[in-house]
């Protein structure tokens, strides 16, 4: 294996004859049934040939209905209320604004001459088509080639974006593709028709960050090459930090604050920015190594997993062996102490929530052992219990899952999700369940007298909290929680995290973490276990870990991160693990 150096394309002059594509005072309403909502208003920026403006801000900012309606895609009970979108070219400036929706030009323009690439590629390509068939469809759509041409014009599209032997992917499904090379197929069919100008959508939220190093230096370079405009929506000040040339900053509709990267970074004029800034910075710090005042590795083992292995496929064939077989987790084994928080990180598809699952039994491991409570006279051999049994140990170690939307049940009100462990567990008394469920929600800080309400009358932040004040519920001794803070925003994400630590401070509970967001668990761990292909590569302190590695891949992991400096970008100077 080797490590190889990955450096950026040096930055150009710009002018302002090189604007692509200039918004004027674009305003947009969104017709509700008892209100008219005002998603946007009097936004103006411009997109420069060769350049990315990245446009942030939180949920709900309006950064991404900005960007839609720039090809007029926005929702029917939605219009533009007031501004113009002026396209330039070698032609006469056409005024996107004032198209009709159904118009040749305005069809031309979509895909055309403004491609776009969607948030999340799983739901965006097409379960029942080839990759290809799509990809060739947007070429069709914006260009005179035949089939034969489109087709080899696809397959140079998706070489481009760099997806290994293109003529044989070409015919693959979706599902035969990974997240990084799904975002990579969404890039090609953008670039179908050679736009002048890409709008990226939160183009790397779903991924690790080495594929969204990858993805994002991709682009970059792609961009360059090409000479196009580029409009980057994100929420993160890491990835807006190594990627931008200018920023807009969205609040509640409107473009609170504009500039050169540097600018605003570091000299922020609006509270907001600053406000953003802030969160985002914090994750750079351990608070863990702040506030602790002991090794938590002095301290008596909780849980410890040793050489657990999880086969998928592993039935013998007729011929003996089992070539199909896929190792999720690999033999790894550690510790978890009392009060401690382990960190489990690595790249999609590293073996990191199979490990969680397995600790859990959710998913059944091949081989090893959990073992609960291993140096005390009441050790549980977690491996060897029934299913029955599972139930007990199931009340002392809890899951908080990922996505608060996905995970709160929208026909139960909070008093019955938080209440159910409760119940499920043996509870009867309505008045003792109702109680349980107050003093939750007051620990999670929420108001318990939102507590008939459904998950639907909450933000994302407030349902992740519901998730904690359920997880809560039996008093358990060990969380898990499985990329709880990867569907927030920032500055929600930092709440969220000193709220779990507040809660374990008077708790005395130990956590599990698993993420793919190194900033995350170096504010939130004490030690960190970094997996590799089902295999545990490194295990150490968390600052160690994410300042001083010592393994190849640790080192190219920690090097993927995004640094929230313009001055100093890491992400697009970083080191590749080659195996």
């Amino acid at each position: 294996m080797h490590v190889a150096q990955v450096s950026a394309a040096p930055d150009a002059p710009q002018t302002d004859a090189d604007v692509v594509l200039s918004v004027d005072h674009l305003s947009l309403d969104f017709r509700l049934r008892n209100e008219v909502l005002h998603a946007a208003r009097d936004v103006s920026f411009k997109l420069r040939r060769g350049k990315t403006l990245c446009l942030v801000g939180e949920s709900g900012s309006g950064k991404s209905v900005t960007a839609r309606a720039l090809m007029r895609i926005i929702d029917r009970n939605g219009a533009i209320a007031n501004g113009s979108i002026t396209l330039y070219g070698d032609g006469q400036p056409i005024d996107i604004a004032q198209l009709d929706e159904r118009s040749r030009a305005l069809l031309a323009i979509r895909g055309g001459r403004i491609g776009l690439i969607f948030q999340e590629p799983m739901s965006s390509l097409s379960p029942v088509h080839t990759i290809g068939s799509q990809v060739i469809e947007a070429v069709r759509l914006h260009t005179d080639l035949g089939k034969a041409e489109a087709r080899a014009r696809a397959i140079e599209l998706l070489r481009q974006v760099e997806i290994p032997n293109p003529e044989q992917m070409i015919d693959r499904y979706t599902f035969e593709f990974s997240g990084g090379m799904r975002q990579r197929a969404m890039i090609a069919m953008a670039l179908a028709a050679n736009p002048e100008v890409l709008i990226a959508d939160e183009p790397t939220t779903a991924l690790d960050v080495t594929t969204q190093a990858e993805i994002l230096d991709l682009i970059k370079r792609l961009q360059v090459s090409r000479g196009m405009a580029m409009l980057l929506i994100t929420h993160d000040m890491g990835v807006v930090a190594e990627v931008a040339d200018e920023v807009a900053v969205m609040h509640f509709g409107r473009i609170v604050e504009s500039g050169p990267v540097d600018e605003i970074f570091h000299d922020p004029k609006h509270d907001y920015t600053r406000r953003l800034l802030n969160s985002t910075v914090k994750l750079e710090q351990n608070r863990r190594a702040a506030t602790r005042t002991e090794n938590m590795t002095d301290r008596p083992v909780v849980l410890s997993a040793r050489n657990i292995t999880k086969t998928y496929g592993a039935a013998t064939s007729w011929f003996g062996g089992n070539k199909h077989a896929l190792t999720a987790v690999d033999n790894v084994s550690f510790d978890l102490h009392s009060g401690e928080n382990l960190g489990i990180v690595g790249e999609s598809g590293s073996g990191k929530t199979t490990l969680g699952r397995t600790l859990l039994r959710i998913v059944e491991p091949t081989s090893g052992q959990i073992l609960f409570h291993p140096d005390s006279p009441e050790q549980l051999d977690i491996t060897a219990l029934s299913k029955r049994q599972l139930r007990g140990f199931h009340r002392q170690v809890r899951l908080i899952f990922q996505d608060p939307f996905a995970s709160l049940n929208p026909r139960m009100t909070v008093r019955d999700i938080v209440g159910d462990p409760l119940v499920v567990g043996g509870q009867r008394n309505s008045k003792a369940i109702e109680d349980r469920v107050c003093e939750l929600l007051e620990l999670v800080g929420l108001d318990p007298t939102m507590r008939e309400r459904y998950p639907h009358a909450f933000s994302g932040g407030q349902r992740q909290r519901i998730g904690i004040a359920r997880a809560l519920a039996l008093d358990p001794k060990i969380i898990i929680a499985d990329e709880a803070t990867a569907a927030l925003d920032v500055s929600i994400r930092a709440q969220i995290l000193d709220l779990l630590l507040d809660v374990q401070k008077r708790l005395d509970l130990s956590f599990i973490f698993i993420s793919h967001d190194i900033s995350v668990v170096r504010y939130f761990c004490d030690r960190v276990a970094v997996m590799h292909r089902g295999k545990l590569v490194e295990l150490g302190p968390a600052e160690q870990i994410c300042t001083a590695p010592q393994e190849a891949y640790t080192k190219s992991l920690i090097s993927a991160v995004p640094n929230p400096d313009p001055r100093n970008k890491r992400m697009l100077h970083r080191t590749r693990f080659t195996a």
